[in-house]
């Protein structure tokens, strides 16, 4: 049987303490992981997100099956913490009104619908700018909002395949593979945050808001990196290392007698502490083969399988001890389980348990951004689906019970309950 791991209460925040983010109203049209992810940085440092979902099940990923507790995923409450949750129909034209008055009142707003879909409704830049000319307003999408790729949708590992970034993971002698965790996706939402704070610095200069916009396909070519500039200077198609960028045989994933280890002695002084004060083979400095890193690329498989005999002659924990005593960097090749019970993860107090009005409590991954001055709000949750409609249209929009439930009786909200 499988048990739940056990996690500490959270430590409250000190009363007082300011956010970064306070007074901040931001509407969050997003689903999914992009959008979601920016829009939770935003909430974690003060920022009030009100998100926004189809009253037809909501977000995509309340529906994902990695796991669930108190009948939320783990997708969606991995990225929506902190944000107060309304459902709206779109196509109710009550619903549409209350969108509006939202985003007058807006200092943001995050959309990553299809191509269309905000136009269509009347809720893009162009139509709500004038209302609100302080707005920011960022678009993420996959292929961008302008071009003869607008209109196409995609998603995280469709982009990691077209952009070539899948191109450079795997082994060389095995086919393209893709990142587990959603890579394009969380970055594609970090640099989206990253636009927001721009533009809202921009704003206290200039006195006007403006459009930003950030496309999967654009942050996963950026993240090709140095491999994808080294294409642009010499013209030569990278491949795929494996565990071992550039070949480097003395950066990579080797077996002890018990268990493996993960290594990365990049430069000469560090392959020369490695061979000599850990694996006692002062022969591997003198060797013309192996002295210097680029003879040690060209002749990386003797080298390595040399240095890999060595290793499988002890145990993992006497090599770690060496290694560290000779200020190598090394650590252990940890699944996920061992990787958050590690004391290098649980010294760091980024793992809590919190509230949840279903499942009494649910685990909580802290942002890892950290401030001294402005620290995270106390997290909550993430939203049941509609279950603050109510208290936002009275305490953001100034609605009265009447209108709320005319509104409800219109089907603005979608079905009964909708309304909590």
């Amino acid at each position: 049987m499988t048990v739940r791991p056990q996690l500490p209460e959270r430590t409250p925040r000190v009363n007082g303490e300011p956010t970064a983010l306070d007074g901040l109203l931001v509407v969050d049209f997003t689903r999914v992981v992009a959008g979601p992810a920016c829009t939770q940085t935003l909430a974690d440092f003060g920022a009030e997100v009100i998100k926004i979902e189809n009253p037809d099940g909501g977000d995509d990923t309340r529906h994902y099956e990695h796991a669930e507790i108190g009948g939320e995923s783990a997708a969606f409450l991995s990225l929506n913490r902190n944000k107060r949750g309304i459902t709206l129909d779109f196509n109710n034209p009550a619903a549409l009104e209350v969108a509006r008055e939202l985003i007058a009142k807006a200092d943001v707003v995050v959309e990553n619908f299809s191509g269309g879909v905000m136009k269509k409704f009347g809720l893009d830049y162009a139509s709500v700018a004038p209302t609100n000319p302080r707005l920011i307003y960022c678009s993420i999408s996959a292929y961008g909002r302008k071009g003869e790729f607008a209109l196409r949708p995609g998603f995280d590992p469709i982009t990691q395949a077209e952009s070539g970034f899948m191109s450079l993971n795997g082994f060389p002698d095995g086919e393209p593979v893709r990142t587990g965790p959603p890579i394009v996706d969380m970055a594609t939402g970090m640099s989206a945050c990253n636009a927001i704070l721009l533009a809202l610095i921009a704003r206290d200069r200039l006195g006007r808001g403006q459009q930003v916009e950030v496309a999967l396909i654009d942050t996963a070519v950026s993240m090709t990196g140095f491999y994808g500039m080294a294409y642009l200077i010499s013209g030569v198609n990278p491949g795929r290392f494996g565990n071992s960028p550039n070949g480097s045989p003395t950066v990579g994933v080797y077996q002890a007698s018990d268990g493996p280890l993960y290594m990365a002695c990049a430069n000469d002084r560090l392959y020369r502490r490695l061979v000599v004060d850990v694996l006692a083979r002062p022969d591997l400095v003198t060797d013309p083969r192996f002295a210097h890193r680029k003879n040690r690329t060209a002749n990386r498989e003797e080298l390595r399988a040399i240095i890999a005999s060595v290793f499988a002659s002890d145990s993992l924990e006497n090599w770690m001890a060496k290694m560290k005593k000779a200020n190598i960097p090394v650590g252990y090749l940890r699944t996920v389980e061992e990787g958050f019970n590690a004391p290098e993860v649980r010294d760091r107090h980024r793992l809590s348990r919190i509230p949840h009005p279903t499942a009494g409590a649910v685990p909580n991954i802290e942002t890892p951004l950290q401030m001294s001055l402005t620290p995270t709000v106390d997290p909550v949750a993430a939203p049941l689906l509609g279950e603050h409609t109510r208290e936002v249209l009275q305490k953001t929009l100034g609605y009265d019970e009447r209108r709320i439930a005319a509104l409800a009786e219109a089907g603005a909200f979608g079905k009964t309950g909708n309304t909590a």
